[in-house]
């Protein structure tokens, strides 16, 4: 039980100090992350480790880990599904429940119908290197009855953090002061004990594991010494496979204390010209509300769209206002827009994708399909 005296609140004033620099504020991989939360958000650490656990225990945190590029692991795509309306939500339950590689699943809707308003469900999706996305995705449309996918992968990445509690109060038009970086997207080959200390690295903390000496537990689970443990992970954040340490709340859904941590989750479509999508990647990526920006190619079907990013938020109008605001920046930079479109999620569930090679082959012999 929590104690009644600790918060579990976001508004809470300590909470939304740790929240600010846990959600998207540490990147790489850390020796030491509760200690680096608690000198950034200049909480002390004892009470940092008491109030993550209050959160994550009931439900304010749904869940803590390291996160990993997983575009540098495993072969990955957004995915937009055409479903017929009877199915939509008995399909969204399949890729949620049954199929471990897809991740973020959406139903979406557009304000203004278009061509691809027809496509509702979209998901995230990882495959492990070796095997076949659009394979794959045939077999999801088997067991769902989805009658199209187009598949829709990040080509370069120019945004990637979630911080919903920093994100609060911004002004529409805010943004960083230099175009935001370019990350490049390239699958690494990782050998057996990489792969060890990586499940190990990854998998979701329990409210016993957040201790002082955080790792040591996770390299018994790899079978490996403390220090390799560490000297690996560390290996692996230079070869740009490690993300950030970071707590995760709500996207959309209420909060278990009924806090509505966001309402909206806004997935943005621009269409500029051929050779200046990093450029514009870049100028859509400075602004702070975007989460995620990237460089995708939807095809004629959504009008030939290529700069992609999302943006969180509890008022529909606020980000209108921000979306507003990287149009007109856009254009002061000399960018033409052809096409423009926002599609709005509605019900929402958000699971980290598996991306073993060893739990795909697993998956494949249970559910009967042949990964060759």
């Amino acid at each position: 039980m929590v104690a009644a005296s600790v918060s579990v609140s976001t508004n809470d004033p300590i909470n939304a100090r740790i929240l600010a620099v846990s959600e998207d504020r540490l990147p790489g991989f850390q020796r030491d992350p509760l200690g680096e939360i608690a000198r950034q958000s200049g909480v002390e650490l004892s009470v940092v480790i008491e109030r993550i656990q209050a959160m994550l225990r009931t439900g304010t945190i749904r869940r803590m880990r390291q996160t990993l590029l997983a575009t540098n692991l495993a072969q990955g795509a957004l995915v937009a599904w055409q479903v017929p309306a009877e199915k939509l939500e008995t399909a969204f339950d399949y890729m949620f429940q049954r199929d471990p590689f897809s991740g973020h699943v959406v139903i979406r809707t557009t304000d203004t119908a278009t061509a691809g308003s027809k496509y509702r469900l979209w998901t995230t999706l990882k495959v492990p290197q070796e095997f076949s996305m659009t394979k794959h995705c045939e077999f999801l449309c088997q067991q769902t009855g989805a009658e199209k996918f187009l598949l829709l992968p990040a080509k370069k990445l120019f945004a990637l953090g979630v911080g919903h509690v920093r994100r609060r109060g911004l002004e529409p038009g805010s943004r960083a002061e230099v175009p935001a970086e370019v990350t490049d997207v390239s699958v690494a080959t990782l050998d057996d004990q990489e792969w060890r200390v990586l499940v190990a690295l990854k998998r979701e903390f329990t409210t016993e594991e957040l201790i002082s000496d955080i790792w040591a537990g996770r390299a018994r689970e790899a079978a490996v010494p403390l220090g390799t443990f560490l000297e690996v992970a560390e290996s692996l954040n230079r070869r740009k496979i490690i993300g950030r340490f970071s707590t995760f709340l709500e996207h959309v859904k209420l909060a278990a204390n009924g806090e509505a941590v966001t309402r909206y989750n806004a997935l943005f479509h621009w269409a500029v010209p051929l050779g200046r999508e990093i450029e514009a990647g870049r100028e859509v990526g400075r602004h702070h509300i975007m989460t995620h920006a990237y460089w995708r190619e939807g095809g004629p079907e959504f009008h030939d769209v290529n700069v992609m990013g999302v943006a969180h938020g509890t008022d529909k109008t606020v980000l209108l206002a921000h979306k507003t605001a990287m149009d007109a920046h856009l254009k002061e930079a000399g960018i033409p827009v052809s096409y423009t479109n926002i599609f709005w999620g509605g019900r929402s569930e958000i699971k980290p994708s598996e991306i073993s090679p060893f739990a795909y082959r697993e998956w494949c012999q249970h559910v009967g399909l042949n990964p060759g």
